[in-house]
């Protein structure tokens, strides 16, 4: 089990009133599987990422990961297990726009100490594989939507994590290239990822194996996606081979 939290609280003070944003989640995140939290703006689906993704602490309940309780250690070990093993990707992509896409890639493994030549190795590899090879000196703001997505992508990988959320990856793009990222994400569970996608939108959600859908801090429905396919994979490069090397 990589995930599982237990009776999971997470209570907001707003003046003199208490806001649930999540109010008793029981649930279980198995390695390898390919989910999507689904709920309106409000739900509390947000506030759940954050506390999954290490970047929120629960009111009460447990968290545990990858057999550690993370449900009240440190901010410390939060920043480590957040850097290591779980890789984020937004919707507004949250890339460095005076920093080239190659440096970008690089930021995690910098705060993880490693060696200038190896990240710089490691970063133009997966840009590479995601077909970016040729626009590694290229900064964000001299790439497409699409493209930028992908740098985002390959910045969550850069670490080797063990979880890749993905926050509404597919807000800011047209709806062919958010074939194209779903088609990618679909790739990337296929090669063993654990890949957690929050959406409001049940189409995008469609493109996940499980469906957890979240109303007022609970969760309401738990299913497995009948209509699940997997989408037809095609590039030029070896996305697997690369990701072996990371």
């Amino acid at each position: 089990m990589l995930l599982k939290v237990s009776e999971l609280k997470r209570t907001y003070i707003m003046g003199e009133v208490e806001v649930h944003a999540v109010n008793g989640i029981d649930l279980e995140i198995k390695k390898g599987e390919l989910t999507a939290i689904v709920g309106q703006s409000g739900s509390g689906k947000s506030t759940l990422m954050h506390i999954l993704g290490c970047l929120d602490t629960p009111t009460s309940g447990t968290v545990h990961f990858n057999g550690e309780d993370i449900s009240s250690v440190s901010d410390e070990r939060l920043s480590v297990v957040r850097n290591s093993e779980i890789g984020f990707v937004f919707q507004s992509f949250n890339l460095l726009s005076h920093r080239n896409i190659l440096e970008n890639v690089m930021l995690p493994m910098v705060y993880k100490q490693e060696e200038p030549e190896i990240r710089k190795r490691k970063a133009s590899n997966i840009l590479s594989a995601l077909g970016l090879g040729d626009r590694l000196l290229h900064k964000p703001t001299e790439l497409s939507g699409g493209q930028n997505q992908r740098v985002a992508i390959a910045r969550a990988l850069a670490n080797n994590p063990s979880l890749v959320l993905a926050d509404e990856p597919t807000g800011n793009l047209d709806s062919n290239t958010s074939k194209e990222i779903m088609s990618l994400f679909q790739e990337l569970n296929r090669l063993g990822k654990t890949m957690i996608m929050v959406t409001h939108d049940q189409n995008i959600a469609k493109n996940c194996e499980r469906i957890v859908e979240i109303m007022d801090g609970k969760i309401i429905k738990d299913f497995i996606n009948k209509d699940f396919k997997r989408r037809k994979f095609e590039m030029d490069y070896d996305l697997e081979s690369i990701l072996e090397e990371v």
